[in-house]
């Protein structure tokens, strides 16, 4: 894999190497031992799927409160998404300051969110099928969000028809 830095501490573009024949290709989605000769956290507790069926479909900004951080790496296996992450971490230099990465079935990227960081993504085609490895167990008492439109942030989103559900929508203003 191939590691690039983002503007934000700890949020890393990882780029699949692939191996092409006449085929296809083959190339690895996770590995333990790159990400933490990186320093990056290595450990998969969970992984999981989200399948979108329209485009416009925005789901986010989520995040694990304490003691349930999650570290996330997400890559679409099916169709595109504009992937955002956002520096929630107070003592960060970056915090309030977003990323946003567009990730296909065709690029190989993927994007590696640390905890303190919320995440969401819209759908930037219809039948988009979106993977997660995540270090930790899911625990729904420790959920979070903050909105996807909040002007402490200023994510610029792709324009366009928004589908999304009424908790992504209405979470209140970010307040630090």
């Amino acid at each position: 894999m191939l590691f690039s830095e983002t503007a934000i501490p700890g949020v890393w573009i990882l780029e699949q190497e692939r191996r092409a024949d006449e085929r296809g290709y083959f190339s690895r989605t996770w590995c333990a031992d790159e990400l933490g000769g990186r320093g990056l956290v290595n450990v998969l507790a969970q992984s999981s799927i989200s399948y979108n069926a329209r485009k416009g479909t925005l789901r986010g900004m989520h995040y694990q409160m304490a003691p349930h951080e999650e570290h996330k790496l997400v890559s679409v296996v099916r169709g595109a998404i504009f992937d955002v992450a956002v520096d929630l971490r107070p003592a960060s230099h970056a915090f309030r300051k977003w990323v946003g990465v567009e990730l296909t079935q065709d690029n190989g990227q993927m994007l590696y969110i640390p905890a303190g960081c919320a995440h969401g993504f819209q759908t930037l085609t219809d039948e988009t099928l979106v993977d997660y490895k995540i270090s930790v167990p899911f625990a729904a008492g420790s959920s979070g969000g903050v909105r996807w439109n909040d002007p402490a942030f200023g994510i610029e989103w792709p324009a366009g028809a928004r589908l999304m559900s009424q908790r992504d929508a209405t979470y209140p203003d970010f307040a630090p």
